[in-house]
């Protein structure tokens, strides 16, 4: 395979080929996160036709979900020893293939292997690298690029939600996932797209570069069943992997993490039975595709307008508060909407949700980014949406066995909700101690150098005290001993 060119760059562009990378990001979301969701249209189809009560049906939309974030690593793997075009290129053709072998299916285990898994997996080959391309060519304007790129999967839904509707009354469920088959081979095309490029951070010096050579050259003399042979390998392969994934020992990230977990099981479920509790309470089937519409078109502008708001100086230092706060309101709607049972109580709802769903996931690789950095965010993405995997598996059939059970959809949703407001009061809660500890940080700075007195605006103090606070556990030790860091 021939090697693919790189643009070479010493900072993101900021532009430039950079509108089509954020072009390429917005099909791709289009094409995985849009029909991903839009498969809770054919719950009922499925239900009805294979005869299987909620938990079994919902199993499809779980295993599709889980499938694409566990395996968002592998995606991050491609595009890191390959090229993000080769990771994309394949994943359109197996997510293709899924949903074409799905038409055919004969029982629910079909669905679960071909729509499920294998449509999963070419899903997360695309997913995480596109969203990682954009990264790296936007830095000034980087949320706003973010939200042009996700609010692909408002679009989507707000497009493809009557259209499936539609194919499935002309031509059954079966002939509407061999067209979406077809359609997502534009996943293709997208991948095309996305010209790699090399940022001066990306560069590996070459020092790096003589170590790497010498250290291949004495593997190519060393016997295979050496002792020094096994060392080297892993040492390599242990060397590669703490550069790669050294950001998983950063407590900031270990915090978005579990967060992560807990937003993550709050979300899914919706998009699996908000149809299914609007036809419970009397909604036509055509005006529970047009709540899934207005879920996807409000979903745009929560993308593009949080993503411009927060891109604005005044709230350009705040980006973490707003990625929290549009969680915690989204869990509010959760808890609302129980008491909602009919079309024009509906509609605010899916507007409230949709808005603040298309927020806080155009902050997510904002976030990451912050935390981590440009030249970690494919991997940091990668393992951010890994972590979605068990959430999104285990969250729909849980709710499924709790409407099965207690005969409503109350306790499922109340659930989704609590969880979602764990989520955005951890994320405050670290933030709020991680405060708590710079400032202390920076009165030890402070008293353990005199020298620091005298400078009244505390400038150097506050240089010191971020110094401090990145060696957290060795600044506190520093800074009783009254040493200054080295």
């Amino acid at each position: 395979m021939a090697k693919v060119k790189r643009a070479r760059s010493t900072s993101p562009p900021d532009g430039g080929w950079g509108w089509m990378i954020v072009a390429g990001c917005f099909l791709v979301t289009i094409c995985t996160r849009a029909v991903t969701r839009c498969i809770s249209i054919f719950f009922v189809e499925f239900q009805t036709y294979f005869s299987q009560d909620y938990a079994q049906t919902a199993w499809i939309h779980s295993i599709v979900d889980c499938v694409t974030m566990l395996c968002a690593p592998l995606g991050s793997v491609v595009s890191n020893h390959f090229s993000c075009q080769v990771g994309i290129m394949l994943g359109g053709l197996l997510a293709s293939t899924g949903l074409i072998l799905g038409s055919f299916a004969t029982s629910l285990k079909h669905l679960y292997l071909t729509l499920g898994v294998l449509t999963g997996l070419g899903f997360a080959l695309c997913y995480s690298p596109a969203i990682a391309m954009v990264g790296k060519y936007f830095s000034r304007r980087k949320a706003l690029a973010y939200g042009i790129s996700l609010s692909g999967s408002g679009i989507g839904i707000f497009i493809l939600a009557p259209v499936v509707q539609l194919l499935i009354e002309q031509f059954s469920w079966r002939g509407a996932l061999l067209i979406l088959g077809g359609f997502v081979l534009n996943l293709c095309v997208c991948g095309a797209l996305m010209r790699p490029i090399t940022l001066k951070e990306d560069q590996t010096t070459p020092e790096q570069n003589h170590v790497c050579r010498t250290q291949t050259q004495d593997f190519k003399q060393a016997s295979p069943c050496s002792t020094w042979t096994k060392e080297w390998v892993q040492t390599c392969l242990c060397g590669s992997l703490q550069q790669e994934y050294s950001f998983l020992l950063m407590s900031d990230f270990v915090v978005l993490a579990v967060s992560v977990l807990f937003m993550a099981y709050g979300c899914s479920p919706l998009f699996v039975y908000f149809v299914p509790y609007a036809l419970s309470v009397g909604v036509t089937h055509q005006q529970a595709a047009f709540l899934m519409s207005i879920l996807g078109v409000i979903d745009i502008f929560g993308n593009i307008t949080f993503g411009w708001l927060t891109d604005r100086r005044c709230l350009k230092n705040y980006q973490y508060v707003c990625y929290l706060f549009a969680i915690g309101l989204d869990g509010l709607c959760y808890l609302c909407l129980p008491m909602l049972q009919s079309l024009p109580l509906l509609v605010p709802f899916a507007c409230t949700f949709g808005y603040f769903d298309g927020a806080y996931v155009t902050l997510i690789p904002v976030v990451t980014a912050e935390i981590v950095g440009t030249t970690s965010l494919s991997s940091a993405l990668g393992v951010v949406y890994f972590l979605h995997a068990v959430p999104y598996l285990v969250s729909p059939p849980i709710a499924g066995w709790l409407v099965d059970t207690t005969g409503s959809y109350t306790a499922a949703f109340l659930l989704c909700g609590f969880s979602m407001i764990f989520s955005s009061l951890l994320l405050g809660f670290a933030r709020v101690v991680k405060k708590m500890k710079r400032t202390q940080l920076r009165f030890l700075a402070k008293e353990s150098d005199p020298k620091l007195q005298l400078w009244t605006n505390g400038s150097v103090a506050y240089s010191v005290a971020r110094e401090l606070d990145q060696r957290d556990g060795e600044s506190v030790a520093l800074a009783m001993l009254g040493s200054s860091p080295t």
